[in-house]
């Protein structure tokens, strides 16, 4: 019997498929990455009472073995919360697993955020390439911008909610200029696009961000992306502090634009304003 992958509903139930809803009614097992929505969506579905198993990151390792062996004589449907399993959660080694064992594997075609964000973004895609969540820390996320940003390819990426703004805040430092288009809740009743630089999109962002967050980073070459010049940047410290600003203000704002590094803004503009001080008391 083969192991069946089957694409969920990004949001709105009526982009199931019809081969997806007859796989998931004939299946003698589905296997869920959260069992809880798997239940609730198959309920909305009008195929409430299945055997249901958890795979997910945390248990995938001791959950393959039985999954495959199952699928050796029932059909065993895979799904996701929404979208492509597989894709951000565990799969791969499930489908090594089955060929290993000789068990057929079945993918069907259906709808992921990352090809969705990528045609919307109307970026360049002859070249595209999906790097899934950025790292938790600022440090590596930056690195992993560096790294990831090219003058010929659209890069693809989600990220969770909590973390969107530090992102594009991240991405703004390392590349100010490139252009982001960003989607939250993709084919729900709530759609939010946003077009821009990081800093822009971030700032039209609504607040507090709910819900699912992918984006597109439109062909961005660093090389010719050079910061702000040294003028520039002073020049923003001075007006910042003019405005009343503090300093760990003006470091968080001017980083957000893109005008550098947070620390060391923090130290330039600390410099800055000492010297205002001085400057003053001369006078």
């Amino acid at each position: 019997m083969p192991l069946v992958f089957v694409p969920t509903p990004l949001g709105n139930l009526r982009d199931v498929t019809l081969r997806g809803l007859d796989v998931l009614r004939d299946a003698q097992l589905i296997v869920a990455e959260d069992t809880r929505v798997a239940r609730k969506l198959l309920r909305a579905l009008g195929l409430p009472g299945r055997e249901i198993w958890s795979y997910r990151e945390q248990n995938a390792r001791g959950a393959t073995a039985a999954i495959v062996e199952r699928a050796r004589n029932a059909l065993v449907a895979v799904t996701a919360d929404a979208g492509m399993p597989g894709i951000s959660d565990p799969g791969s080694e499930l489908i090594a697993a089955a060929r290993t064992h000789g068990i057929a594997v079945e993918v069907l075609p259906g709808g992921s955020a990352a090809t969705g964000v990528a045609v919307l973004s109307g970026f360049p895609l002859r070249r595209f390439t999906f790097e899934g969540f950025p790292p938790r820390t600022s440090t590596a996320r930056r690195e992993h911008f560096r790294r990831s940003l090219r003058p010929d390819t659209t890069t693809i990426w989600y990220e969770s909610p909590r973390r969107v703004r530090a992102a594009l805040a991240d991405l703004a430092a390392v590349a100010p200029r490139a252009p982001v288009f960003l989607v939250r809740e993709y084919t729900k009743l709530h759609e939010e696009q946003l077009t821009g630089t990081p800093h822009e999109v971030m700032e039209r962002l609504t607040d507090p961000v709910r819900g699912e967050v992918a984006f597109a980073v439109g062909p961005h070459d660093l090389q010719a992306a050079a910061p702000p010049a040294r003028e520039a940047t002073t020049a923003a410290i001075d007006a910042l502090l003019e405005d009343g600003h503090r300093v760990r203000e003006v470091a968080k704002l001017l980083a957000a634009r893109g005008f550098g590094d947070r620390q060391q803004l923090y130290t330039r503009a600390a410099a800055r304003k000492a010297r205002r001080k001085t400057s003053i008391k001369q006078r």
